[in-house]
This record gives structure tokens, C-alpha cells and sequence, in this order.
């Protein structure tokens, strides 16, 4: 593509949304034509904000509109069908972390977005955290002697969130969808696919019948990756939780390796510390290199490889589906059987022409 600006648009104003189009506003090479949400006078503020166009229905945002990007903030139950039809449009899509309710849904943005040869990117801001950067470099650059175990954990003591994530249907998940997205990525993007996984939720909700129908509060994964290692996430988000904590830490032979958004330490097989690094998290800036990086990724594609296309994710959504149908079967699950179904959809996409 040989241009100088892209045209963006922003869909969805909540306050990830509003994070994510101060930061757009940033990249040199974004022009922000237009914003969406369904609150009209947030609508109108925002837009007066930016001086750009403002859109309450995101279908005439979509039709009256040739964008080169859109960023989605909005969740994708409101605006699944506009996303899809942004890229029909040809406009290529950001859609922040997760990227859908489930893996089907994400598997079928993907191909979609393969179908029309426009760009799928997730907007993870972890991608881009300079100690998680640390952590992936010092795993390919120093391999661990025989890691046995990784740990994970999340604890928040802020329950707050939208009415809409309790509900099953509109949200896909709860704390392991829609909170611990990165840290799932996290552990897939350093040490692939676990062979099995188990999976143990519950949440706040004290009549029986009321807990079938809202997503998960708290939840234990156990996944196997081979005989020698296996790895625990632990993840809750109830008030009252205290401390409040967020880390992954790998368990080896030679060395114990731990990380989270402010911290990397690096300890000898004794407990003795090798190296630590402290960090200083914004993710502000994360959000700005990462709309940097799809920017390059559509301005010049030969030259510069998109980090954290919607295909990149399948891993991680695979995974949290697993750990879903364990935790409704009561059994162990495979997350290599349901990666396979986006495998299978993707031939049936060589065997289909596009029209």
C-alpha cells in the first residue's frame, strides 16, 4: 500500500475504547475519521473531542464509510455482524483482547478475513510488555533444563465489571476469557499447546440454578503438556481479595523463572537470584506499539510482519475452549481436537473460491 495515512475509524467508547483511540491518535500514520458507540451523547463528545464524524448505529457507520482500519472495542455480541461486514468492505480490523466468545467465532473471523485479504489483528497490550518481551527472548536465547512446572495466578479484589460478561451468551466466558486472556497467551506463545486440560469453575451466584447460567468467577486449570511438565492457573476475581496478585512463574531443573507486568527474576535451582529487572508498566505505551505495529503491518506487509493476527490467537482460544467443555463434562480435554476444526474449515476455504 503506498500512502501516507490510513483512514480509522473507532468502534465501541467504553473506557478500553477511549484508551484505545487516545492512543490511535498518537500514530503518525492514523487519521481518525469517524467514532462509534450506541450512547449518543458519549458519541458526540468523543467526536467533538477528535473533530471527526460520530455514529450511534454501527451499520450506517459501516456502509457510509471506506476506512483502510477499523478498531473494535465494542464486544463482539453488539457487532459481530459489522465486523464482518467492515471486512467484506475491505477494511481491515483490530478487535481488542479477546477477539471472540469462543473459538468458532474467532476461527471464523480469521478465515473470513484470510477470504478477503485483509488484515485480522488482535489487540493484546501484553504482546508488547517489556517484561513479558524479557520473558520470551531469555526462554529462546537460554533454554530451561527440564521445566516441570508452570504457575499462574490472578487475583483481583475488583468484581466490577459490565452486566452483560455474567451472561454466557454475550460475554463467552468470565475471568479466564475476559481477564487472564494474556496470561492463557502467555503460556501458549512460550510453550505451545498442552496435550490435555481440566478445568474447575465457580462463581459468586448462591441459588444452584442461577450458577448454570453465569460465567465463571473463579477457576482452576491443570493442563499436561508432556509426562515431565504440566502447569496450574489459578484465577479468581472476588472482592474482598487481598493481595491482589498477577504473576506466571516457570519451575526447571536449573532455574526458576518469574514474570509479571512490573517484574522479571531469575533464580539457580538453590533459590539463589541470578537477575532481576524491574519495570516500569504502561499500557499506554503498550497500546501505542502495538497500533504501530498494525499500522506497518498494512502500510508496508512485504517489509513488516503483523504481530498478533487473529490465526496467531487460535492457540489461546483453543486452550480457554478446552478448559470451558472440561468444566461442563467433567473430563479432561484436548485442545490439538478443536484446533483441528479451524484446520479443516481453512481446506474447505481452498476448495470454495471466494466470490
Amino acid at each position: 500500500m503506498n500512502k501516507d495515512k490510513l483512514k480509522i475509524a473507532v468502534l465501541g467508547l467504553d473506557e478500553n475504547g477511549r484508551l484505545l483511540l487516545e492512543a490511535a491518535s498518537k500514530i503518525d500514520c492514523f487519521n481518525i475519521d469517524a467514532v462509534a458507540d450506541k450512547d449518543t451523547p458519549l458519541t458526540e463528545k468523543i467526536s467533538a473531542q477528535y473533530n471527526c464524524a460520530g455514529f450511534d448505529d454501527y451499520r450506517q457507520l459501516i456502509i457510509q464509510n471506506q476506512f483502510d482500519a477499523l478498531l473494535v472495542a465494542a464486544p463482539i455480541y453488539s457487532c459481530d455482524e459489522y465486523v464482518r461486514a467492515a471486512m467484506k468492505k475491505k477494511f481491515n480490523v483490530m478487535k481488542l483482547a479477546p477477539p471472540a466468545r469462543n473459538f468458532e467465532e474467532a476461527a471464523q473471523l480469521t478465515h473470513l478475513a484470510k477470504k478477503e485479504d485483509v488484515k485480522f489483528a488482535v489487540a493484546n497490550p501484553s504482546r508488547f510488555t517489556q517484561s513479558f518481551v524479557d520473558f520470551a527472548k531469555y526462554l529462546t536465547e537460554n533454554p530451561l533444563e527440564q521445566p516441570f512446572l508452570i504457575n499462574a495466578v490472578f487475583y483481583s479484589g475488583e468484581s466490577k465489571h459490565p452486566a452483560w460478561q455474567d451472561d454466557w451468551k454475550l460475554s463467552g466466558g468470565g475471568v479466564l476469557l475476559r481477564n487472564c486472556f494474556h496470561l492463557v497467551d502467555l503460556i501458549v506463545s512460550n510453550f505451545g499447546l498442552p496435550q490435555q486440560v481440566y478445568c474447575l469453575m465457580t462463581n459468586t451466584a448462591g441459588e444452584k440454578q442461577q450458577r448454570v447460567y453465569l460465567t465463571e468467577d473463579t477457576v482452576v486449570v491443570t493442563m499436561k503438556f508432556n509426562p515431565a511438565l504440566s502447569a496450574n492457573l489459578i484465577m479468581s476475581r472476588q472482592p474482598g481479595i487481598w493481595p491482589e496478585k498477577e504473576y506466571l512463574q516457570v519451575h526447571s531443573r536449573d532455574k526458576t523463572l518469574t514474570v509479571s507486568h512490573t517484574n522479571l527474576t531469575i533464580r539457580d535451582s538453590t533459590g539463589k537470584l541470578i537477575d532481576e529487572k524491574e519495570y516500569n508498566h504502561n499500557k499506554h505505551v503498550c497500546l501505542i506499539k502495538l497500533l504501530n505495529d498494525f499500522a506497518l503491518s498494512i502500510l508496508s506487509p512485504q517489509e513488516h510482519k503483523l504481530d498478533g493476527s487473529g490465526e496467531d490467537y487460535l492457540g489461546t482460544m483453543a486452550l480457554i475452549e478446552a478448559a470451558y467443555l472440561s468444566a461442563r463434562t467433567g473430563m479432561p480435554e484436548e485442545p490439538a481436537r478443536i484446533t483441528q476444526m479451524a484446520e479443516e474449515e481453512d481446506e474447505q476455504l481452498k476448495i470454495w473460491p471466494a466470490h
